[in-house]
């Protein structure tokens, strides 16, 4: 008796520090609005899009001038230096022509201001770079669709775990319940000298028995609601989720999808990814052509600084072709060919394992949907066992080994039923994210 005792002590206490916390009523709609903007994983995926879209605006240089200003003072005796410095500055006399000064100067101040654009007219292997980067930022675009999906998909399954925990305390808090009920009445008989001392400590062991399965159900719940804030990015520690809810205990079958879509999220996402790879291995082949470039400054010197008194400016265009290398740009270019080929066979081998995985989870679902009508049936016949078993202990027909086993019984397929419901309703999720 005082470890009957002892157990409902522990089962109150682990009660009251539940009802200690903020227990928060939330529903499935709202769980699936909350992951899209709390979601760490998918904010790390969205930062991933926004890496990829830089580098691709990085790519406008292709067609954008770059422009730059620059202002540089010396200072110089040199000869060379100061006669030109003079010649920019447009301040040359025929004195500076004397052979003394022209090879021993006096010191010469410059101060050149200048702002120069260039300017790429064609850049073969470049257009094909920013093809590249296009195909990668679509494809984490989707990527991140897809992870926004998977998401949905997880945050599902942890509200019907959390629904199944709920559940699960419920069947073990009846469960507790008839225990309890039955110990009373094996006590009565136990007085009463109908039923011997052992038969009273086998009902005070399956009381123990499931109060300790209690404690671990509610245990349960904490790491299921913990789990799902978690997915929600929300501060746990005083809180705990309750379901608006309840788990269904009918399951739905539909029709099975025999095949992958192509328009799946991720399955675009490494099309879109080895196009990628392609373009640059287009680019590192026309980077063998010659590049065609415009370039222009406009310069302005003085003795003085930041002085504009002599201007100039200077226009050109230049046909640059780098003949060779060293084998750079050769191995460059079987490098992104290899790569090229490595993305086409990882797409490939994506879809087949995409594929695999759906006849498995097909299979799966039809295994899960017999299971739940298996373990409903089972459930069915173990109640009205437990019923019968109880009516005849009561007149004093059966053991009290064969009711404690029935008791046990009743509330393991009421468990096992509810955990093939969960399994089912979770398959058919899946086989929809598989196919979506």
């Amino acid at each position: 008796m005082n470890k009957v005792k002892l157990s409902l002590a522990i089962i109150i206490s682990t009660g009251l520090s539940v009802v200690a916390q903020d227990t928060l009523s939330v529903s499935k709609s709202d769980v699936l609005e909350k992951v899209n903007d709390k979601n760490l994983q998918i904010k790390i995926a969205e930062k991933a899009f926004k890496s990829a879209q830089a580098d691709y605006r990085q790519s406008n240089a292709l067609f954008m001038p770059n422009i730059s200003a620059s202002h540089t003072a010396i200072t110089t005796t040199n000869p060379l230096m100061a006669f030109g410095s003079k010649l920019n500055q447009e301040i040359l006399t025929m004195n500076d022509f004397n052979p003394a000064l022209l090879n021993d100067p006096e010191h010469v101040e410059n101060f050149a201001t200048m702002i120069e654009v260039q300017q790429p007219l064609i850049n073969l292997d470049g257009l094909y770079e920013r093809k590249a980067a296009k195909a990668k930022m679509d494809a984490m675009s989707l990527q991140t669709e897809r992870t926004k999906e998977y998401l949905q998909l997880e945050v599902s399954k942890a509200y019907m775990q959390l629904q199944l925990a709920y559940k699960a305390v419920g069947v073990l808090t009846k469960a507790n319940e008839t225990a309890q009920g039955n110990l009373k009445m094996v006590e009565n008989y136990f007085k009463n000298g109908m039923l011997q001392k052992t038969d009273l400590l086998d009902v005070q062991v399956r009381v123990n028995e499931v109060a300790n399965q209690l404690q671990y159900a509610k245990s349960n719940v904490k790491n299921a609601s913990d789990y799902l804030g978690f997915l929600l990015n929300e501060d746990m520690k005083e809180k705990v989720f309750k379901p608006t809810e309840t788990l269904e205990n009918e399951i739905q079958v539909e029709e099975m999808v025999a095949t992958i879509s192509e328009n799946r999220k991720d399955i675009q996402a490494m099309d879109k990814a080895t196009e990628a790879y392609g373009k640059m291995f287009q680019s590192t082949k026309l980077g063998f052509l010659p590049r065609l470039n415009a370039f222009g400054n406009y310069q302005m010197y003085d003795d003085k600084l930041f002085g504009t008194s002599a201007k100039g400016y200077l226009l050109g265009a230049q046909l640059s072709w780098n003949v060779f290398d060293g084998y750079k740009s050769i191995g460059k270019n079987q490098k992104a060919k290899a790569d090229f080929q490595k993305a086409e066979s990882e797409a490939e081998q994506y879809k087949k394992q995409s594929q695999l995985e759906l006849n498995k989870t097909n299979r799966q679902l039809a295994d899960a949907e017999n299971k739940v009508n298996l373990s409903k049936l089972a459930f069915e016949q173990a109640q009205e066992s437990y019923r019968i078993r109880k009516n005849r202990f009561e007149q004093g027909l059966e053991k009290t080994t064969d009711l404690l086993m029935a008791e046990t019984q009743q509330s393991k397929k009421e468990l096992e039923f509810l955990q093939a419901v969960f399994e089912y309703n979770f398959t058919k999720q899946y086989q929809k994210f598989l196919t979506n």
